[in-house]
């Protein structure tokens, strides 16, 4: 994994290159003082991962990252604690590390990195792809919200783009035949992992009121183990 460091302090920066150093796989491609300073090294080479202070000059680290296009992965590493909750806001941020790091929590963060980026690899190896007005899109199955009937046609929606075209929801049944799909009326099919909440009949995906068949209720709920 290819790294920089953003950070104006020249002990953590350092620390951060000893740590580094012990890292196999790990390369350290730059240093930088402040964020702008890295702007157009991001723009120009390929990173997998950034250590990034909160405070920096100019631009702090969490407002900097909502700038870039197509963040790389984030571990923050900083003197103030109480940013954590709204820097897990972004999915980019993989880990907080508190300083004075110690190499051990630094060690623990590369591991859930390593973790996170191996289960992303199983979700791209887990697509297919659809043929949609002579163009063949790439749907990882986990992306998808939810599939939905109308007459002879299916409609596909993830959370970036919607596709519809002709099929029938047996076909999709069949297709999404495993334990995250699940048919929840005559008309849809959902991604039981990205239902947000239940109430009556009704069930929220996104924005998405889904109806609940009757007859669909009760496994439903007991696939999402509610009682």
């Amino acid at each position: 994994m290819n790294c920089i460091i953003i950070e104006d302090e020249i002990p953590a920066q350092k620390i951060l290159h000893n740590f580094i150093g012990k890292i196999p796989n790990l390369e350290l491609q730059g240093t930088f003082n402040a964020a702008i300073e890295a702007y157009s090294f991001l723009s120009n080479n390929e990173v997998d991962l950034i250590f990034l202070d909160i405070n920096l000059p100019d631009i702090s680290g969490l407002d900097f990252i909502k700038t870039v296009k197509n963040p790389p992965s984030i571990i923050i590493t900083t003197a103030y604690p109480e940013h954590a909750v709204s820097s897990f806001e972004l999915d980019t941020i993989v880990d907080y590390l508190v300083k004075p790091i110690r190499f051990e929590r630094f060690f623990k963060a590369i591991n859930k990195l390593k973790a996170r980026q191996e289960n992303h690899l199983e979700e791209e190896n887990d697509a297919i792809f659809l043929n949609v007005d002579k163009t063949h899109h790439k749907i990882i199955l986990n992306d998808i919200l939810y599939v939905e009937s109308d007459r002879n046609y299916i409609s596909l929606i993830t959370k970036t783009k919607t596709l519809s075209f002709i099929d029938t929801l047996k076909n999709w049944t069949e297709k999404l035949n495993n334990n995250q799909f699940i048919q929840v009326h005559k008309s849809f099919i959902v991604n039981v992992n990205k239902v947000d909440k239940i109430s009556g009949n009704t069930l929220f995906i996104a924005d998405k009121k889904i109806p609940i068949g009757r007859t669909y209720k009760q496994e439903l709920l007991s696939k999402l183990k509610i009682t």
